[in-house]
């Protein structure tokens, strides 16, 4: 064995993880991959503490028995949710779940104890979800962010948009996705007509609203460890130019270098965040100068490395491959 257990907690159809998985396996390094949501009916646990931390097995599916002692690195991918007994009532299950989220996934995140190298850890993930977070810490670590209000007082959103004297756009704080009446929607970053905030219906929650860059172009950033994979997002229609996801067909991408003070800003910020991967989205305004816009802790890479030739799945192989030792 070329070194101990990276375990990835993923889903079946996780393609971007199979490079991850592939990668490893040809160095020799033993991978398991697992569904979380096979716990508890088909994943049986047996934890108990000891002096040097958790001590125990799991029995997976595949009728393999995995000890803690040999899991080097856990890559948290697209870990799926539990599944617990039909039978139950709906406050059984309600309180299984719980147990089973506190039991199961935090005898796996004590780990780290033991020297686990979590790729990325889960409350270092939960926390950088917060864009509040992401955006103070990268001015912190000297990155150019647009100006930023956060807001539901209508007459200070209207003040403050007036006085900026300049477009802006809103942008929303809890991801794109979003359920609506039984269906799931998106939601982009869209126009704000700076009048359109006056409206009394602006209190009934939390706004996010900034500056509007003018783009000469885009780039998405692959943050993994010390490397940074840059690549170049070209648009080519009026949707995809205020925001790309929402036109992929009007696309192009190229390898793209960034200026050397950007590169170690965006390593410094994940530091501060304490990940390990992240996938940032910037652009670059007319003036050459980049603007950093959101980080994504658990952001979508491989069809970037397929268009730009980048080896990010190395990359990330060869944290999961060092584990502790990488540990910063």
């Amino acid at each position: 064995m070329a070194g101990r257990t990276v375990v990835i907690l993923t889903e079946d159809r996780d393609r971007t993880a199979d490079r991850v998985a592939a990668e490893l396996t040809l160095r020799g390094v033993p991978v398991i991959r697992m569904a979380t949501s096979d716990f508890p009916r088909n994943i049986s646990m047996a934890a108990k503490l000891a002096e040097s931390g958790w001590e125990g097995t799991l029995s997976l599916p595949s009728g393999d028995v995995l000890d803690f002692a040999d899991i080097g690195a856990i890559y948290r991918r697209r870990p799926t949710q539990f599944q617990v007994d039909a039978r139950m009532s709906s406050s059984e299950k309600a309180f299984a779940y719980g147990e089973a989220r506190r039991g199961f996934g935090g005898v796996l995140n004590a780990l780290a104890v033991n020297g686990c190298l979590w790729v990325n850890d889960p409350a270092a993930a939960a926390a950088a979800e917060y864009k509040p977070l992401q955006l103070a810490t990268a001015k912190a670590v000297g990155l150019d962010v647009p100006d930023t209000l956060i807001a539901n007082h209508p007459a200070e959103a209207h003040a403050w948009a007036e006085s900026l004297g300049e477009s802006i756009v809103f942008k929303p704080l809890s991801g794109v996705w979003h359920a609506d009446e039984g269906t799931l929607g998106i939601i982009y970053t869209s126009p704000v007509n700076p009048d359109d905030l006056a409206d009394p219906a602006l209190s009934r929650t939390a706004h996010m609203l900034q500056a509007y860059v003018a783009k000469r172009d885009e780039a998405r950033a692959v943050v993994v460890g010390e490397r940074v994979f840059a690549i170049r997002i070209v648009a080519h229609s009026e949707r995809a130019a205020i925001d790309w996801r929402s036109d992929y067909d009007a696309l192009e991408y190229e390898p793209l270098d960034l200026p050397d003070a950007v590169t170690k800003g965006l390593v410094e910020l994940h530091r501060r965040l304490g990940l390990a991967v992240g996938v940032v989205d910037m652009c670059r305004d007319h003036d050459g100068r980049w603007w950093f816009l959101e980080t994504n802790q658990n952001g979508e890479w491989g069809w970037l490395s397929d268009e730009a030739g980048f080896p990010i799945a190395s990359a990330v192989a060869d944290l999961l491959q060092a584990g502790a030792a990488w540990i910063r």
